[in-house]
């Protein structure tokens, strides 16, 4: 467990203007000094600058996660490069198993510099806009030349020793099967099976991602031992458990309180959500899933004052989790293909009835946010510790007030129950999403250790 230090509230989702300040007091007086290396916002900060591309790409939750995964582990990696001869790291303990090929190593590195260097460089291979991540390396280069303290020949030694290891998970990122997801054949909804997916209002979205199950993993060997039992079978007699659930989703949200309204839409983070003026459609931006648990990693890594071997290692161990967690969820979410409670219930109970969340395009079992939230939660409890308290700040920047959690647990318990307040989810879904999730969570720390 990590000793924490007292909480820095520094609101580290915001704008481009909190940013600047914070680059300008982060430095004291030298590179590598001994003080936790330095600031570690200037890492999360433009973390958070993946994160806002992500949100202008509309990114899914699942390419979110996968984005997310291979920048932090670039980021991760550089690191550890730049500082052992010998590195032992996430990636000799993932299934790609093996070193990475960058030559001879490159002098005068500046770990701090190659790492996030790395990182918005991944992040501007593999993103669909990316290319804005440009303008972000050229303040970080403008930051670490500032007063002469790196000559043009050192900036340049570190961006090429940077640009090696980013072409290294580049190329391990062409081969997770991305690339050949739209050779599948497209999803077609089930028009004639009762009890099946079909797209919801208001704009009846196409399934996201129906072949995600398909990705390579970073840590699970096999799909199937992470499989949940069954989702209650479809059934409209009065008394069966669907029928049961169905009608707990109705008489719920038909009496939500104001503190229920507000935690299901604290973590709706659904990045398709659209609202309609008249003819007009409009997308509200979001964060994903992924990038709330993101947000609340960075947030725990500056509350503990963990240095940046640790911070590194920590958001890439995250987000390659999420990355496996959503693969397993989305597997089981196509097999299963079951109705959402929107559908249902506007075919069986009240055609006008809507959730206070937009339904978002796919199919129901399991609850994305459980199995992801749930793995989280076992992942920051095992490396922060089980009462590590904290102030969720991650959706300032989008509008909603911040929250405080006694634990991890308590955060993902949130998380899960938010999705029934939400309307978008059975209660099946969220209690075995929450079981899938945890145990995702052990085996990857299990086989970490």
């Amino acid at each position: 467990m990590k000793n924490n230090a007292p909480y820095k509230n520094l609101h580290y989702l915001s704008s481009g203007k909190l940013l600047t300040l914070m680059l300008l007091i982060i430095w004291t007086n030298a590179y590598g000094q001994k003080n936790k290396d330095a600031d570690i916002s200037l890492f999360v900060d433009n973390l958070f600058s993946i994160t806002e591309v992500m949100v202008t790409d509309v990114a899914s939750p699942t390419a979110a996660a996968r984005f997310y995964a291979y920048s932090t582990l670039g980021a991760h990696l550089a690191y550890e490069y730049a500082t052992s001869e010998t590195p032992d790291n996430l990636l000799f303990r993932s299934n790609y198993n093996q070193p990475l090929y960058i030559g001879e190593t490159e002098k005068n590195l500046v770990s701090q510099l190659v790492a996030t260097y790395t990182l918005l460089e991944v992040g501007k291979q593999i993103m669909p806009s990316g290319k804005l991540l440009a303008q972000k390396q050229e303040e970080l280069i403008k930051y670490f030349s500032k007063g002469r303290r790196l000559s043009k020949k050192q900036l340049l030694s570190n961006i090429r020793f940077a640009e090696k290891v980013a072409m290294e998970v580049m190329k391990l990122a062409r081969k997770d099967g991305y690339n050949e997801l739209s050779t599948y054949t497209r999803y077609s909804p089930k028009k004639d099976q009762e009890g099946n997916w079909y797209p919801t209002p208001p704009s009846y979205m196409a399934a996201i991602d129906p072949e995600w199950r398909t990705l390579k993993t970073f840590f699970i060997d096999d799909l199937k031992g992470f499989k949940p039992k069954p989702p209650a079978h479809f059934s409209l007699e009065k008394g069966s458990d669907f029928m049961n659930q169905l009608e707990e989703v109705y008489q719920i949200t038909s009496r939500l309180t104001e503190e229920e309204k507000l935690v299901a839409n604290f973590w709706d983070c659904n990045p398709f959500k659209v609202s309609y003026s008249g003819h007009m459609a409009m997308g509200l931006k979001k964060i994903s899933p992924g990038g709330h648990w993101m947000g609340i990693t960075g947030i725990a890594s500056q509350k503990a004052n963990l240095s940046w071997k640790e911070t590194l290692y920590i958001h890439a161990l995250l987000a390659m989790t999420l990355h496996d967690a959503f693969i397993s969820c989305w597997e089981e979410k196509y097999n299963s293909d079951r109705i959402r409670p929107e559908t249902a219930i506007n075919k069986y109970l009240d055609q006008k009835w809507r959730p206070i969340l937009q339904t978002p395009p796919f199919p129901e079992y399991t609850s994305g946010h459980s199995v992801i939230s749930s793995a989280s939660a076992v992942l920051l409890t095992d490396y922060f510790g089980d009462d590590f308290e904290f102030i969720d700040t991650s959706e300032v920047y989008f509008g909603l007030p911040e929250r405080s959690f006694e634990s991890f647990l308590q955060a993902s318990e949130e998380a899960a129950i938010s999705r029934l307040y939400g309307g978008i989810h059975f209660r099946d879904a969220i209690d075995e999403g929450v079981k899938q999730g945890e145990k995702i969570g052990h085996y990857i720390v299990s086989k970490i250790k």
